[in-house]
């Protein structure tokens, strides 16, 4: 056989189906979970044979690889993002609002992962992975915030990530826990938190204090003409 009739294989094509199937895959780990949802579950959701899967990825474990990595590629758009806007830790506020509080596939996804994690070692070693990735993405996002004079500078970045990432899989808990929660309410309790524990200390609160009474401002000279 010659070369030439060998079938080429279109790189864009290649990537755009890998896109479909892990599309369908996030649709199946929805609505079955990671344990639930199959290889052949996988397929029909995608319309492609068993056969035609493994031209594009190996195993289950390989499809949550990448849908990972996916995942943050778009996490580190997002930085790139709050960092860029005039109030990072606004903007950080409405990621959390818009990506956790308000995002259903993310909380089922998170909760569910969690939960594999802790009985599945195999699994366990793939969030492991993720963690630490998405911790080194916030501690250098919490350092470039800090060089700029929008965080305070005396936070730890590595236990603020920590702190962080907490809190992020807890928001995306409070929506399950509470089917009835009034997300504007706790956003704005949620607004107070972030900008007590991550605003730099005002310079200037000396100087803006109230006198104590009986206290007078100290009186100018004039020069008299």
């Amino acid at each position: 056989m010659e070369m030439s009739d060998l079938r080429k294989v279109d790189p864009v094509k290649h990537e755009q189906k890998r896109g479909e199937i892990l599309g369908a895959a996030i649709r199946c780990f929805i609505r079955d979970g990671f344990r639930g949802a199959s290889t052949t579950d996988i397929c029909t959701e995608a319309g492609i044979s068993p056969g035609h899967l493994y031209h594009y990825f190996p195993s289950k474990e390989a499809i949550i690889e990448a849908m990972i990595d996916l995942g943050l590629a778009r996490s580190a758009e997002r930085f790139e993002k709050i960092l860029a806007a005039p109030d990072v830790i606004e903007a950080l506020l409405v990621d959390i609002e818009e990506t956790s509080l308000r995002f259903r596939p993310a909380q089922i996804l998170n909760l569910d992962g969690l939960a594999e994690a802790a009985r599945n070692p195999e699994f366990a070693k793939i969030i492991e992975r993720h963690t630490a990735a998405v911790r080194a993405m916030w501690a250098d996002f919490l350092r470039r915030a800090q060089d700029q004079g929008r965080v305070d500078s005396g936070l730890d970045p590595d236990a603020t990530a920590n702190i962080l990432i907490a809190l992020i899989d807890g928001s995306r808990a409070m929506p399950i826990r509470n089917p009835k929660l009034d997300i504007g309410r706790n956003v704005e309790h949620l607004r107070t938190m972030l900008v007590r524990f991550l605003r730099p200390p005002e310079t200037e609160s000396a100087a803006r204090k109230p006198r104590p009474q009986g206290t007078s401002r100290p009186l100018k000279l004039v020069r008299k003409r």
